[in-house]
């Protein structure tokens, strides 16, 4: 039975293609490759002659005809449930052509992007070796990236593509110089796999030493007014990791030739690792941009996908490890708060339907590639695969978030900070706690902020001294409010199990809460 598509493609003034381009599938399907199962209809693409009707069949199940608009056909397919193997065959009428894709799997299909700690591979982690020598038994989790490129317009399809749509090896998964597949990518879809037990598509576009003004369509950019911001690049320069500075942090570069093309793709939901270049640049602004990015890729990828790409696809990202052991200035504390937009934690009532990977608790001062970019792949994977499960799949009873404060109340000599979950924790000396004594309760000034030590440690709460400072002037606390605040695995706070640490926080002891920093 043939079915008329008429859903029309979202294109771009830069990528008209012309009626005599070549028959065949858009850049980023192929053999072996991941489509995004039922309930959700996956959308295939590609090129032909104008005016052509083009017949796509899955494993001669059916068949959907569909005619060539300005050189470009395109499919949306019945829903179909987890597994495979299917053969996708695309046949176009005046020219006789045919195309198959074979080893078609259905599963879910999540984007992973970000900057140089999402691009870190896999043969740069701890244990690599014992990593890399499982990546062939997990043949259902399959692998596509996207190359280094960037546009100053929106692209219709990738421009290259660096890892074709692959069943996963050591030697694709391998690369010492962030040349090959990410590490927190695969181990979020090979943990995920071991959950679900179906399909995992994983599909991995980033860029070393990138703000997230380069990942924005210029939409988001506008909204929090950075439409005419420019990278500082002696700061690029300091942090990137042997790359020389370009024009790959000018506004929308990277949206414009590394996702846009992307759009048209039924995905699960995307994770994303990134906000050390901004630690400095548009610091301010991130609680604004951040947000706003992921707002905007999900208003894109639902256009693009013709409604099938969940307008409020889950989201994790993970909150930044450490950089500088004896620098607090470097704008760390201050990034890990923005990225949840100044609430603490996530998802929150601004950043719905998302979830974060704390890891200020796996810094890495001996890592090789330099202690901005840990080693510990593993924990931070594992955390956004809890945040997935609970918040993408729904899972009940999966612990994914620390601790979190409810209330600061001051009581004689301390300071109770309770917490909405019972805590595994331990006193200390005062290295982590910090009170701000002000008398007119302001508390911008590090100079305000003094050190407590945490005297007493019960189910679901803290007890911290009280400051040598006037009561009345006793305002806010905050904790781990430094770049690198504990050592592995170390820090004082963690969930009951031991497993998830207390995230970084600043509260109102008068309980007007959360503080703007």
């Amino acid at each position: 039975m043939l079915t008329t598509v008429t859903i029309s493609l979202v294109l771009s003034a830069f990528a008209g293609v012309l009626s005599e381009e070549k028959f065949r599938f858009s850049s980023y399907y192929g053999n072996h490759m991941v489509l995004q199962k039922a309930p959700a209809e996956a959308v295939v693409w590609g090129y032909g002659q104008k005016g052509a009707t083009v017949v796509v069949s899955l494993s001669e199940t059916y068949k959907i005809s569909t005619t060539v608009i300005n050189g470009i056909w395109r499919a949306t397919l019945k829903p179909v449930e987890a597994g495979g193997p299917y053969n996708l065959t695309a046949s176009q009428s005046i020219t006789n052509s045919s195309i198959t894709l074979t080893d078609i799997l259905f599963g879910d299909a999540w984007l992973c992007s970000g900057q140089s700690n999402m691009a870190f591979t896999v043969g740069q982690v701890i244990n690599a070796t014992e990593e890399l020598a499982l990546a062939s038994k997990y043949t259902d989790v399959r692998i596509f990236q996207a190359a280094l490129e960037q546009s100053e317009e929106e692209l219709t399809d990738l421009a290259r593509v660096a890892i074709p749509w692959s069943r996963p090896t050591a030697k694709l998964l391998d690369g010492k110089e962030l040349s090959h597949f990410s590490a927190v990518c695969w181990l979020f879809g090979r943990y995920l796999y071991e959950t679900l037990k179906y399909p995992i598509g994983l599909v991995h576009s980033s860029f070393g030493g990138t703000p997230v003004e380069a990942w924005s369509s210029p939409r988001a950019l506008k909204k929090c007014g950075l439409m005419d911001s420019v990278p500082h690049s002696d700061f690029f320069v300091q942090r990137n990791l042997s790359e020389n500075v370009s024009d790959k942090r000018n506004n929308s570069v990277l949206w414009n030739a590394m996702i846009h093309p992307f759009l048209n793709m039924t995905i699960t939901g995307a994770i994303w690792y990134q906000g050390e270049d901004n630690a400095i640049y548009n610091r301010d602004k991130y609680n604004c941009s951040f947000p706003m990015m992921i707002d905007d890729w999900r208003m894109a990828f639902h256009k693009g996908s013709g409604g099938q790409t969940a307008p409020d696809f889950p989201f994790g990202f993970v909150q930044l490890s450490t950089n500088h052991k004896n620098n607090s200035q470097d704008g760390f504390r201050e990034i890990r708060w923005h990225q949840t937009a100044d609430y603490g934690f996530a998802p929150n009532a601004r950043m719905k339907n998302t979830f974060m990977a704390v890891a200020i608790d796996v810094p890495d001062e001996k890592s090789p590639y330099g202690s901005i970019h840990p080693e510990d792949k593993q924990d931070v994977a594992y955390r956004l695969v809890l945040g997935a499960r609970a918040v993408a799949y729904g899972e009940k009873n999966v612990s994914f978030q620390g601790p979190f404060p409810t209330q600061a109340v001051l009581e004689q000599d301390f300071i109770s900070i309770v917490f909405n979950q019972s805590i595994n924790a331990i006193p200390d000396e005062g290295n982590f706690f910090e009170i701000c004594c002000s008398e007119d309760k302001t508390c911008e000034s590090d100079d305000k902020w003094l050190h407590v030590p945490i005297e007493k440690c019960g189910v679901d709460y803290v007890l911290v001294s009280k400051p040598q400072c006037p009561v009345a002037n006793i305002t806010a606390v905050r904790y781990l409010w430094t770049d690198w605040p504990c050592n592995f695995k170390a820090c004082p706070i963690y969930s009951s199990d031991g497993l998830l640490p207390a995230p970084p926080f600043i509260l109102a002891i008068t309980k007007q809460w959360p503080i703007k920093v």
